[in-house]
């Protein structure tokens, strides 16, 4: 078994349509999230898993293009499509990182991993986004979430998960379950602002191309450290998406 990192991809979106394949620098976002998180040193492969419909032709074929491993599953049921990815890939722990995420950070990502195999844990995920709002310090930026866990913990909740929303969101059914899941949470050092890390609107998807035009080093993954001094010295540039960072209501996104 070995450490595999599974990219949620697809190229639908409401918000940003076909957002994994916009160019930044002349590549899709989707060969950058790639490339950065094959420089975590433990992992041993990155697998893009995509909708096996129509639609995603033209994704699957990126991908075959450009040597990437693939696999194709249920657009819908995508905890079923992470349980056959990881199964086919011979996963274990699995990496999960989502495409709308490019400043996934190799290092951040390593210290995820090795924390999930000192602590015996069924799930351990950094604190950003989402499920980390309620807590009162410790978050990282929005858009620097991963997550590490098991494969039995999600052979578990592959069989045993009913709820619509817990076949849609890969982890949920383990994080809600934590009488029978041991679950970490890696959290920041660091006091850091609220930002949005993430590509959800055009705006997120501009702040994204200008940190990378800035900071971006063929074969040398910037850092999230890099990030922030490139911020704070062009605090200007948090404006582009801030009406997004101040309309997100992450409490709705938990209770649903």
């Amino acid at each position: 078994m070995k450490t595999v990192a599974i990219i949620q991809a697809r190229m639908g979106s409401n918000r940003l349509p076909g957002k994994v394949l916009k160019p930044i620098l002349g590549r899709p976002m989707l060969w950058h999230i790639v490339e950065r998180v094959r420089a975590a040193p433990s992992i041993s492969e990155v697998v893009v898993a995509v909708p096996d419909n129509p639609a995603n032709e033209v994704l699957r074929q990126f991908c075959a293009d450009n040597q990437i491993p693939l696999f194709a599953g249920s657009e819908t049921d995508v905890l079923d499509r992470y349980y056959r990815a990881a199964q086919q890939f011979n996963a274990d722990p699995i990496l999960r990182i989502t495409a709308d995420c490019p400043l996934a950070d190799p290092r951040l990502i390593e210290r995820l991993i090795q924390t999930y195999g000192s602590g015996r844990y069924d799930h351990i995920g950094v604190a950003s986004g989402a499920g980390a709002q309620l807590i009162d310090k410790g978050r990282f930026p929005d858009g620097l979430d991963a997550e590490c866990f098991g494969f039995s913990a999600l052979a578990r909740a592959w069989n045993e998960a009913t709820d619509p929303r817990d076949r849609e969101h890969v982890t949920r059914y383990i994080w809600n379950n934590k009488e029978m899941f041991l679950c970490g949470e890696l959290t920041a050092d660091l006091v850091y602002p609220k930002l949005r890390l993430t590509v959800d609107h055009p705006e997120d998807f501009e702040l994204v191309t200008k940190i990378y035009e800035s900071l971006y080093r063929d074969g040398r993954p910037f850092e999230l450290s890099d990030v922030m001094k490139f911020l704070k010295t062009n605090p200007g540039l948090v404006d582009l998406n801030r009406k997004w960072t101040e309309a997100e209501d992450y409490r709705a996104v938990l209770e649903n």
